[in-house]
């Protein structure tokens, strides 16, 4: 079936009703409509218009409508069958087994509940404790392999469930599948083997910067992308999408008398094992075995912790049981089995309204639309502005004042709007226009915006209101800049506003008596501001490089000038060549210093902030740090965490960066070796399950550091 742009309109506004409303059996009919529209978007249009949360709610309330109202239960109910994603394209082929769906929990309770329930299907003690399997839940394309004499005969999509899509051409393309694996060492003659498919956080940005060239519509997520990728018709392309399957369960194996021979492996932990070594792609390390729902429990948590280090995306975590012995005592109902469960993370994507733009102006003229939308929640936080880039990202996302748009947030990223949902328009969105004059300057002397030739942002060039100077001078005290702690941009914009502070060096030469008659400041706040200015005077050369807000001047390239000179004052007689033998230092970056530092107004202000008793020469944090000969930890990655009783942090960073390593700041896969102090915490946690990293006490920190003669 097909909806019309009126249907569609109607069913999504429903849903929205439907999420934020109690609802009882007069609506369940139409609350069935709303699921089945939201099954064809996701399954048959790749263009899903909610979020998988918002989903699970519907059907969760739709199946607590028909629990207490059983009499209402009708055939074609989504709740009696597990969602299709056929397309008419494709022949359609049966699966060996039924592929059900999982029951969603997202809170700690849910999987307790999940634990209790198990016990008493399998008729086990309250407090035994069960072993369970936990894994990723993968966000691709679920698809089931047929292997038959050692040989790949099908893959297929999940389907309905009971049947499939015929995909294999496509399957065939994947390297990640074995075209003949060993199943007869085992005695099997015939397997179907699930999985998905997914492609790479790092080939799915590459795929969506390629549509956007070409003018396609942007893929919402891997998902989307995997999905897409698997119903091309050419298979020579889905090779070319760099997709791989990771297999999770073997549901069939039988000899060749057609004997069922899956129970020999006893455990799921064991059937992966033996996939692993036939050459097929597992969770692996991601996989563990939990003694107890406890254990599972932080294992879920951890991996929510991890889950923006993985290669690919995974949107939580599937629970089963180990024992195939009790997943038969368990069973499964028609939508899924009762062995497992699958705990899902806290939301990284959601739907919104574009409720307006902000045009911001930058601390390099840079004018920056900033989208203002309807507060949502994302990964933990409620966001309510979106960076919008420039005129051509909102050209490319044909934005308009009104339109829903799918909003995405992972871990700490930025958040980003994916798309807009055109179909869902009523007809009163209004096009986003750029402006052609400064968004701040509302005098009658506007100023043009002017745009560079090679570049898509527009700047105003010629500033008259003030605002980009404000802007360097809110970057100035910031925690990128100076690090002047307390002093935030509200304290900036007070004492901008009273005409206190017009340029860096007044900053330094605050009168705080007259700071302490204002409204809103104390003794103890004016005093910490005072403290806090004088620290940020002994700052090393690179932080007042990088707060002096020279364009192409980052941080790295602030170090990186800061090792080579003797005082901040040598850059006057800086030439591009001195400049460019830093390795990473290019020319554009170069001129743009030189020419900073050839304007004598802003050698006037940093005089004054000199005099003013700001440091300006090389200090030893910007020396480079000399690495002893035969350095003990020379090309390791190291971390410190917990209570170091011997030395400080910074001491022993120092020692460690002497002794040849980098200095990280946060536990991954990237991590070679972490030093634990007293109440490490859940950074020894997450080390321990990564399980590769050599993990160190203080003392054989020192022990080592002794050896290298550092000490």
């Amino acid at each position: 079936m097909r909806y019309t742009p009126e249907q569609e309109k109607k069913y999504f506004q429903l849903s929205q009703i439907f999420l934020h409303n109690n609802i009882d059996k007069n609506d369940i009919e139409r609350l069935r409509e709303v699921i089945r529209y939201h099954e064809w978007k996701y399954y048959i249009q790749d263009n899903p218009v909610i979020t998988d949360y918002d989903y699970d709610v519907l059907f969760d309330k739709l199946k607590k409508l028909e629990k207490k109202h059983p009499e209402l239960i009708t055939p074609d109910s989504p709740t009696q069958r597990v969602s299709s994603d056929l397309v008419s394209d494709f022949a359609t082929v049966s699966h060996l087994t039924p592929m059900l769906s999982l029951e969603n929990t997202y809170d700690e309770n849910g999987l307790k509940d999940f634990d209790e329930q198990v016990k008493k299907l399998a008729e086990l003690d309250i407090n035994e404790k069960l072993e369970y399997s936990v894994e990723p839940k993968y966000d691709g394309l679920t698809v089931a392999l047929v292997y038959e004499n050692n040989y790949l005969i099908r893959g297929a999509t999940r389907g309905n469930g009971i049947t499939g899509d015929d995909i294999t051409p496509n399957i065939k393309a994947i390297y990640s599948i074995p075209l003949k694996a060993a199943f007869s060492k085992f005695g099997i003659y015939k397997a179907e083997i699930r999985g998905e498919a997914l492609i790479s956080k790092k080939k799915f940005k590459e795929i969506n910067e390629q549509r956007q060239e070409d003018g396609l519509p942007l893929f919402a997520n891997p998902r989307n992308a995997a999905a897409g990728s698997l119903r091309m018709k050419d298979p020579e392309e889905v090779r070319k999408r760099g997709l791989f399957v990771i297999s999770y369960q073997i549901t069939y194996a039988v000899d060749d008398n057609g004997n069922d021979k899956l129970q020999q492996f006893g455990t799921h932990l064991n059937s992966m094992h033996f996939l692993n070594d036939l050459g097929f792609r597992t969770p692996r390390e991601d996989i563990k075995t939990c003694e107890g729902i406890k254990e599972a429990i932080e294992y879920c948590e951890a991996m929510e912790n991890r889950r923006d280090e993985l290669p690919f995306e995974i949107d939580g975590m599937v629970i089963k049981v180990n024992s195939f012995d009790i997943h038969n005592k368990c069973g499964s109902t028609m939508h899924h089995p009762r062995w497992a469960v699958a705990f899902k993370f806290k939301a990284q994507q959601a739907i919104s309204t574009l409720e307006r733009v902000e045009f911001q102006v930058g601390r390099f003229g840079t004018i920056t639309p900033v989208a203002k939308i309807t507060p949502v929640q994302l990964a933990g936080a409620t966001i309510q502005s979106v960076t919008l880039h420039n005129e051509e990202f909102i050209k490319s996302k044909d934005l308009r004042i009104g339109d829903k748009v799918l909003v995405e947030r992972a871990g700490e990223v930025i958040p980003y709007i994916v798309k807009t949902m055109p179909e869902l328009r009523t007809g009163i969105e209004i096009p986003v226009t750029f402006p052609q004059f400064c968004p701040v300057n509302d005098t009658e002397s506007k100023v043009p915006l002017e745009k560079n030739i090679d570049e898509a942002a527009w700047y105003c060039k010629n500033c008259t209101c003030g605002q980009v100077n404000l802007q360097k001078l809110i970057f100035h005290v910031s925690k990128d800049g100076m690090n002047i702690d307390g002093f935030g941009e509200a304290y900036v914009r007070r004492f901008w506003e009273l005409k206190w502070v017009k340029d860096f060096s007044d900053i330094y030469d605050l009168d705080f008596a007259l700071i302490s008659q204002l409204d809103g400041f104390g003794t103890k706040s004016v005093e910490n501001l005072q403290i806090a200015i004088e620290k940020a005077k002994k700052n090393p050369i690179w932080r007042v490089l990088h707060s002096l807000s020279i364009k192409h001047l980052g941080k790295k390239a602030s170090k990186l000038i800061a090792e080579h000179v003797s005082t901040i004052w040598d850059l006057r007689n800086w030439d591009e060549e001195k400049f460019t033998g830093i390795k990473d230092i290019g020319p554009s970056l170069a001129n743009s210093v030189i020419a900073w530092f050839e304007d004598e107004k802003n050698i006037s202000v940093l005089k004054k902030m000199e005099e003013l008793g700001v440091n300006t020469v090389q200090t030893k944090e910007d020396r480079p740090v000399e690495i002893v000969e035969n350095a003990v930890f020379k090309d390791k990655t190291i971390l410190f965490t917990g209570t170091l009783h011997q030395m400080k942090r910074k001491e022993a960073q120092e020692l460690a960066a002497k002794a040849g390593a980098k200095n990280l700041s946060a536990v991954s896969k990237h991590l070679d070796i972490l030093v634990v102090g007293e109440k490490a915490g859940s950074k020894l946690k997450k080390a321990q399950q990564i399980g590769t990293i050599d993990i160190m006490t203080e003392q054989e920190f020192l022990n080592k550091i002794k050896e290298a003669g550092l000490l």
